[in-house]
């Protein structure tokens, strides 16, 4: 057993204990205490630390995979164990695959820094706000997961989201929405369905594939919105959501005239094959390109949603119809309504008031007072 006390070159205090285990390995450490100590305080500090040592043992630091080793591990016990939906899953595949990875990979956990998290922002410049604060939310949900399962005693960083503008939601107006579904009838009864259900029951791409026969009561026109697909697995709506959603006229004479007994889902070829989500946007790109207008399955769910914001739909109804999480994601839409924010504050003008009052502040007694 040993300690040395020498000064430090830049001031303070070089300390050196060296002890022999009771395993009989020998362990030394080195320390540099600050210059506000004197050399008695840095000695008894060494030779406490030197009884701990010798009492205790040393502290084993605990082996930290690096990002890339732990990546498999967060997927599978995370994503899957939670069930998470495939859309989800390859989501978080990708982002590890191409941002995080490659830029953090080879670091372990506990040295990824704040300086660290800025960098892989800089690489970020050429992306959206949004994208961006993609890549950070997986990054902080794996640290996260690597605490609650003791891989991280703390987190290593902080992770601050970049701030996003909110941009108006691309929708067709009314016109262009009629040009579209003259165009999509011309394909072929498929497309101008595809473009129906988008555009006048608000249902997703993978809505749209999923939607089964069982779903449909023509009787009382109503569409129940159980399934999305996934790369040809069936999973929960988005949100987890199933939603009850009413048929316009079009709509239900629409599916009526594609009824047929070739499979359970309502969108199929002609040998029975289900329509895939690469074939539904296929065939909305092509109307959207005779149309002339832009092109986008989601563009249809947008256009469903603002052509009842113009009609005065409240937002309320609007959000229990497409299956938003929140009110908030809904009124995106509300500058459409007819009511605008100067027409609503008007309507305190039609409110019962004491005109004696009003009067009074007319007058030169009223004003002075």
């Amino acid at each position: 057993m040993s300690v040395n006390i020498r000064r430090h070159p830049r001031g303070g205090w070089d300390v050196d204990i060296s002890v022999l285990l009771a395993s009989g390995v020998r362990h030394r450490e080195r320390r540099k205490l600050g210059a506000s100590c004197s050399k008695t305080t840095a000695r008894e500090w060494a030779e406490r630390r030197e009884r701990e040592l010798l009492l205790v043992g040393p502290k084993i630091r605990k082996e930290v995979p690096t990002l890339e080793e732990f990546a498999p591990r967060f997927i599978e016990g995370y994503a899957r164990a939670n069930q998470q939906k495939p859309s989800g899953i390859a989501a978080k595949q990708s982002i590890l695959r191409l941002h995080l990875i490659p830029k953090l990979g080879t670091r372990s956990l506990d040295a990824i820094s704040n300086e660290q998290v800025q960098r892989l922002k800089l690489g970020l410049h050429d992306k959206s706000p949004k994208t961006v604060n993609n890549v950070l939310s997986v990054l902080s949900m794996l640290l996260k997961q690597a605490v609650e399962w003791g891989v991280l005693e703390k987190m290593p960083c902080s992770i601050r989201l970049m701030r996003v503008t909110r941009a108006d939601a691309a929708f067709h107006d009314f016109e262009a929405y009629e040009r579209l579904l003259d165009a999509a009838l011309t394909i072929d009864p498929r497309s101008y369905l595809i473009a129906l259900l988008g555009g006048e029951a608000g249902l997703r791409a993978g809505e749209i594939v999923a939607l089964e026969w069982a779903d449909i009561d023509l009787d009382r026109r109503q569409i129940i919105v159980r399934h999305s697909d996934w790369n040809g697995e069936l999973t929960a709506p988005k949100n987890g959501r199933v939603r009850c959603v009413g048929m316009t006229e079009r709509l239900a004479a629409a599916l009526r005239k594609q009824r047929h007994l070739r499979h359970r889902r309502v969108l199929c070829k002609d040998d029975g094959t289900p329509l895939t989500r690469q074939g539904c946007w296929s065939r909305v790109r092509y109307a959207a390109h005779r149309a002339k207008v832009p092109t986008g399955v989601h563009i249809l769910r947008h256009t469903f949603c603002s052509h009842l914001a113009m009609q005065g739909a409240p937002m309320r109804g609007v959000q229990e119809l497409v299956g938003h999480q929140s009110l908030a994601m809904t009124q995106r839409y509300s500058h459409l309504t007819p009511a605008s924010l100067d027409a609503t504050i008007r309507l305190l003008d039609n409110r019962p008031i004491r005109r004696a009052v009003e009067d009074n502040l007319e007058t030169p007694e009223g004003r002075n007072a």
